[in-house]
């Protein structure tokens, strides 16, 4: 199911981004978008870049102002590094997160800036939270198209992992006293087939062997068949 999950662009500017974006939604199950004063009119370069995607082209909706395209939301983040106080700065990933939960409330929005100045201070102060994506210093803006992948693809990513089905039960673990029978059964076994004659006061080889059992967190069926094969191996080499 898709989540009613809006992307908002303010005044785009390049038809190519929107070509872009177009197809990055669709990409990620997404069309609900809406372009505020676009001052774009020829579109034919966005639909030579909106592969597949030009029904989300098609269907994106104008408005003449954020509040008109955000007036039936019930949380909008605006894509912005600014720092406004009373305003979260999230991380992409935890606005995809945050965005999948709240749509179980109603409507929720992303918003872009327009490609040369971002949001106003005014758009900003409108939005409930804040988000930007860590860049690095020397390039920290991205493209509108590639910001829109960006968040687009952590809606999807939470999107599958809510809808995904509860993960199977982990078997039962082996206690520490069911891995100590391992370790005793394991000593014997080396010490019947003469591997640990020569060993030291402390069992430095004994513990060095079992070590990697403990750490891989042995299951108790686990630890029930190493058992039974030492004890199997030790009759074995065990005289008489």
């Amino acid at each position: 199911m898709v989540p009613p999950v809006r992307f908002v662009l303010m005044r785009p500017r390049n038809a190519e981004n929107l070509g872009a974006a177009a197809r990055a939604l669709k990409n990620c199950g997404l069309s609900d978008w809406v372009w505020v004063t676009p001052e774009v009119e020829d579109l034919g370069p966005a639909r030579r870049l909106a592969v597949h995607a030009e029904d989300v082209l098609d269907a994106a909706r104008r408005a003449d102002t954020l509040e008109e395209a955000v007036a039936d939301c019930v949380w909008v983040v605006g894509t912005s590094s600014r720092k406004v106080e009373g305003k979260r700065r999230l991380p992409p990933r935890a606005v995809g997160e945050e965005l999948v939960s709240r749509a179980a409330q109603g409507t929720v929005a992303v918003v872009f800036g327009d490609e040369r100045s971002g949001l106003t201070n005014a758009e900003v102060e409108r939005c409930h939270d804040l988000s930007a994506v860590p860049t690095a210093p020397e390039q920290p803006s991205i493209n509108l198209a590639q910001a829109v992948l960006l968040y687009a693809y952590e809606v999807r990513v939470a999107t599958l992992a809510a809808s995904a089905p509860p993960p199977a039960p982990l078997p039962v673990a082996a206690t520490d006293a069911e891995l100590a029978q391992v370790e005793s059964a394991l000593d014997t076994a080396l010490g019947a087939g003469g591997f640990l004659v020569d060993e030291v006061p402390g069992r430095t080889a004994l513990r060095d062997l079992f070590s990697p059992l403990r750490r891989s967190r042995l299951t108790r069926k686990e630890a029930r068949l190493w058992l039974a094969a030492l004890h199997t191996l030790r009759k074995k080499l065990t005289p008489g």
